[in-house]
């Protein structure tokens, strides 16, 4: 690794007057579970000079319910979240996501903000020493569009054409199916619209913006939501694709839904489409196989990915039904 500056902040106000000092050649460190990677390997084109480390900001590991909804501080555990009774009883589909993430050591490690603000993993983008300069480091092409694109997007590409690398979180999916907002030193934004696709950034943060917050709202009468993912492994690996789902019903009919697909496209898909084919009606076999056909309706896999397709229809109907 290179050398750079390692710097403790005291407080949020603190950690946000470093960023604006370096200028975007600073990253924040708290579990540090996928940035020292990114700078072990240098796969990127620039090294950062400093990491602001937050671990240091007394305040950001809690979980609490106050004010009528859920509040997960940034730096709380994944596995403090997959076993927290609350958690697991109430907003289940995040308590199943973070159970489902990576290995034990790694939930012990890595936080909820880390999680959801974690770079791609393209093998082509992750190529130590900067192999590969691919679009989503401001180069000029998508190795992955005639290359190994087994685990690439199958719902198109972006970053003027190019990119089809996926959002690899397991945690976003839960949070967008369950209508949380991610609150952060500047702002409180709505999960959906917290992931944005752009060259070394899968985000809308600024550079000298932080999470520092999630919420959620208390489920209504008659919810329930679940999480399932398909990895190669059953645990460490990656989603080759997973999905969440929130399902309100009332006297045995779907009032309302909110599904969410991740690692299928460069940021998680919410598939309003299957949402709609099921509102109304019963879940049971029938609809549940109609919202598996809508959610994947657009699909448009590439030579080697094609599995993704029914693996995505099979996740969405399971989830569907498991919140029956």
């Amino acid at each position: 690794m290179k050398r750079f500056a390692h710097l403790n902040a005291r407080t949020l106000d603190e950690a946000v007057l470093y960023l604006r000092r370096y200028g975007g050649r600073a990253k924040i460190i708290a579990g540090g579970t996928d940035v020292l990677g990114r700078m072990k390997d240098e796969i990127v084109p620039t090294y950062p000079e400093a990491l602001i480390n937050i671990k240091t900001i007394p305040g950001l590991d809690f979980i609490e319910e106050r004010e009528g909804s859920l509040k997960i501080g940034a730096l709380t555990k994944l596995e403090d979240i997959a076993r927290h009774p609350v958690i697991k009883a109430k907003f289940s589909a995040l308590a199943e996501a973070a159970r489902r993430t990576a290995s034990p050591h790694i939930r012990e490690m890595g936080t909820i903000a880390g999680n959801i603000c974690q770079d791609i993993r393209c093998w082509y983008y992750r190529a130590p020493n900067n192999r590969f300069p691919c679009l989503r480091k401001g180069g000029g092409r998508c190795y992955a569009i005639e290359g190994d694109n087994r685990y690439h997007s199958i719902f198109g590409a972006s970053v003027d054409g190019g990119c089809l690398a996926v959002h690899p979180s397991d945690i976003a999916p839960a949070l967008i199916a369950l209508d949380a907002k991610i609150r952060t030193s500047e702002r409180k934004i709505k999960a959906e619209h917290f992931f944005e696709v752009g060259v070394c950034k899968t985000n809308v943060l600024e550079e000298d913006e932080i999470v520092t917050e999630i919420e959620i709202s208390q489920p209504p009468v008659g919810s329930k939501s679940a999480f399932i993912k398909f990895a190669a492994r059953e645990t460490i690996d990656f989603p080759v694709v997973n999905c969440a789902a929130t399902i309100v019903g009332s006297e045995g009919t779907v009032q309302a839904a909110r599904i969410c697909l991740n690692a299928v496209y460069l940021k998680p898909y919410r598939v309003t489409s299957a949402e709609q084919a099921i509102i109304g009606k019963t879940i049971s076999d029938n609809s549940v196989e109609d919202a598996g056909i809508e959610a994947v309706r657009q699909a448009k896999p590439l030579a080697r990915n094609t599995y993704m397709v029914q693996i995505a229809r099979t996740l969405v109907k399971r989830a569907v039904l498991a919140c029956g």
